[in-house]
């Protein structure tokens, strides 16, 4: 039963349990696991699997997780499911790539996709329902089709060229003919794919066809990864870092991702009064931004990306934010035969031969993927996560401004217009920015990026999904109106 209603600006509120993710039917099929007995985690798994059916240029099995959690004591748990480079990778294998650098889908960008295995992980400590039950929604679409939502139209067809250079992803993924909002799509090789992985596990992914046919599709396009990369992987359960702001403890994941971006800005700004009102405030927080990605570029790398999220909250009060991406939209555009899915290019973010993140065997590129999570007094707050690849960082740092110094309600701060650093100096300003920021911004120097950014020659603002502890113990729930999900009381 749905139990959630819309709350005034706040956003949508329920007493019991509370999910905000990317996509209607992910949303409804964590519910119905919530509803089923289901833990957070339980529900989280669902959408996430959902998420990789009905948005395929974003997630997918063929993709990475990481994931935040928070117990009921408060006690907080980081889950780093990424993937790494072949185990033959050298930086003798770069010596003819242009600044020896990995192209952003070449055969080289490909690491091993970590979400099922980070699925399983995850599951096996805090399920609660038979795995195959989580996974029986998105075979289901996989299988039937589904009505393509209107923001993943435009993105499908707007990278319909990536596809196309790959005759397995161009047919798996009708180019030429992408669908249109409302149209039908389904993925029945991917469905059976998932039928096997909810029969027989993980070792259906890693130890089985997969493996063998994502290696030797790599290969194909001159990639070194082998089905041994695939059964070595492995995710890993770790402390989160974590720093205060205003009376807010943040939880952000270790590197190899770039949490402590958010927390080296954070804590700048914490020592500042943030008035609203004062446009120079705007400035400090793009400036104190920058100054935490550039360090984060010097000691873990570059930043880019496309993901999706999940932020769910049970009765119990178990809190998750999950999150998965193939990286740049339709990933490496590889394609593995007869399994449905593509494989990811997390490999673009490896560095230069010699630096701390440059490409070596066996090895985690930096990574972009960041789910969050607040602590209160020493209880769970928050859940959170803005997508969005370099965005994700700025577009935390904006929320928690908002809504921890600022007190803004939940919704409207989601909502709020976003800026964007593309570059040292280049920062893209959403629409309906007031002026006055608009002035100060560009009066000190940040240029317009003037068609930079990873979607249709615009910069991405990113997609929020929140779940927030309102001060009497009920649950808010937000959604970003960039994509196109919701969030449902349970």
């Amino acid at each position: 039963m749905d139990r959630s209603e819309t709350h005034g600006n706040a956003g949508v509120r329920s007493e019991t349990a509370m999910v905000a993710t990317g996509h209607p039917l992910a949303a409804r099929a964590a519910q119905d696991m919530l509803a089923a007995g289901g833990t957070a985690v339980d529900a989280a798994i669902a959408a996430d699997a959902i998420l990789g059916v009905v948005e395929p240029m974003a997630t997918g099995i063929g993709g990475d997780l990481l994931a935040m959690l928070v117990e009921p004591d408060g006690h907080a748990t980081s889950y780093n499911g990424t993937g790494r480079s072949p185990a033959a990778l050298s930086v003798e294998a770069l010596e003819n790539l242009p600044n020896r650098r990995i192209p952003e889908r070449h055969g080289l960008s490909v690491t091993v996709p970590g979400a099922v295995r980070g699925w399983f992980d995850l599951h096996a400590r805090f399920g609660r329902l038979p795995f195959a039950q989580l996974i029986a929604p998105a075979i289901a679409l996989a299988a039937d089709g589904f009505a393509v939502l209107p923001i993943t139209a435009r993105e499908w067809a707007v990278f319909e060229p990536v596809i196309k250079l790959d005759p397995v992803a161009g047919k798996l993924y009708s180019a030429g003919s992408t669908p249109r909002e409302g149209e039908r799509f389904a993925n029945p090789e991917l469905a059976a794919m998932l039928r096997a992985i909810a029969a027989d596990g993980p070792d259906a992914f890693y130890l089985g066809t997969p493996a063998r046919q994502a290696a030797a599709a790599n290969q194909t396009r001159g990639g070194l990864l082998t089905a041994e990369d695939f059964a070595n992987h492995r995710g890993d359960f770790v402390l989160p870092l974590e720093r205060k702001f205003r009376d807010l403890t943040v939880l952000e994941c270790p590197p190899n991702t770039h949490g402590m971006a958010v927390l080296d800005a954070l804590e700048e700004l914490d020592a500042l009064p943030l008035d609203r009102d004062d446009p120079t405030t705007t400035r400090a927080m793009v400036e104190a931004v920058g100054r935490a990605m550039a360090k984060a570029k010097k000691i873990v790398a570059d930043p880019s990306g496309n993901t999706v999220c999940t932020v769910v909250v049970d009765k119990d009060g178990l809190a998750v934010t999950l999150m998965s991406s193939i990286f740049k939209r339709f990933g490496s555009g590889i394609a593995v035969p007869g399994c449905g899915f593509v494989l990811q290019n997390r490999g673009l973010g490896f560095s230069e031969p010699g630096h701390i993140n440059g490409p070596g065997p066996s090895k985690r590129p930096y990574h972009t993927v960041i789910p969050a999570a607040t602590l209160k007094d020493g209880r769970f707050h928050a859940g959170f996560g803005v997508v969005g690849g370099a965005m994700q960082p700025q577009g935390h740092v904006q929320m928690m401004v908002r809504l921890a110094a600022w007190g803004e309600k939940l919704q409207p701060a989601i909502d709020a217009p976003r800026w964007r650093l593309e570059g040292d100096m280049a920062l893209a300003i959403e629409p309906g920015t007031p002026d006055a920021i608009v002035r100060t911004l560009r009066d000190a120097g940040y240029s317009d990026p003037e068609g930079a950014g990873e979607l249709a020659g615009r910069s991405d603002f990113g997609g929020a999904q929140f779940v927030v502890r309102d001060e009497d113990g009920g649950l808010l729930g937000g959604s970003d109106k960039r994509k196109d999900g919701v969030a449902l009381g349970a």
